[in-house]
């Protein structure tokens, strides 16, 4: 079974500061058909307006991943991390115990835009963490690169959840695939450009949520980039 999020059904909030799209249920936004997929809880895309941001405030109990498309992200917590995330970045916060956090765009004159993408965790009550790695676009072209798992492997960061991240770069006749256990639910993010999922026109914000399904195959792609999840059911 593969069904088709559409980016205009996803719910949205204007804060004036912060424009948010949210594929599934979040704050303000209530949608009992999509409250989630496999363990995969949250997916917003946010832009951020210059000079503005998201003050402190506390999470727990989530694997947590930024993955921004333009600008830079500043992240300070109370584990002592002071970070910049830049585009070819991936963040992975496991909130555990109880983190305190603020996210903020110091520019002048530009947008921050990523996605915010939290993971229900496979353990409760652990101490936070955090891990930053860059991957390169060279690492994402025409292929699904492994950006974020549970054993870390191939340089990805290292995710306390029973799910797996690829990011790729595809374009005209590139095409990409990923074998899935039936068992498990699939899901692609269509982050820019067009791309087409198990046969499917997919476009920018569109999603497939994938169910029973052996293989995700992606082709006949224009500028695409791509987020592909691998999830506990």
């Amino acid at each position: 079974m593969l069904k088709i999020r559409r980016s205009k059904d996803r719910g949205f909030a204007d804060h004036g500061w912060l424009q948010s799209y949210h594929s599934f249920s979040f704050a303000n936004f209530y949608d009992p058909q999509f409250m989630g997929w496999g363990n995969l809880r949250v997916i917003n895309e946010d832009r951020i307006a210059p000079g503005t941001g998201f003050g402190t405030h506390g999470h727990r109990d989530m694997e947590i991943i930024s993955y921004v498309l333009q600008g830079n992200l500043a992240h300070k917590d109370s584990m002592g991390n002071v970070k910049g995330i830049p585009p070819g970045d991936v963040q992975r916060m496991s909130t555990g115990s109880g983190v305190q956090h603020s996210e903020f765009n110091h520019a002048p004159n530009a947008v921050t835009h990523f996605l915010q993408i939290w993971i229900e965790p496979n353990v409760r009550g652990i101490a936070p963490g955090y891990e930053q790695k860059t991957f390169a676009a060279e690492q994402k072209l025409g292929r699904l690169c492994l950006v974020a798992s549970p054993q870390g492997e191939g340089g990805a960061v290292k995710i306390h959840a029973d799910a797996s991240l690829y990011s790729g770069l595809l374009d005209g006749a590139q095409s990409a695939q990923l074998a899935l256990d039936p068992k498990r639910k699939g899901y692609v993010q269509v982050v820019r450009g067009s791309v087409e999922v198990n046969g499917a026109a997919l476009g920018a914000g569109d999603a497939a949520m994938l169910d029973g399904e052996s293989l995700i195959e992606l082709a006949n792609s224009s500028n695409a980039e791509v987020l592909v999840f691998d999830l506990q059911a």
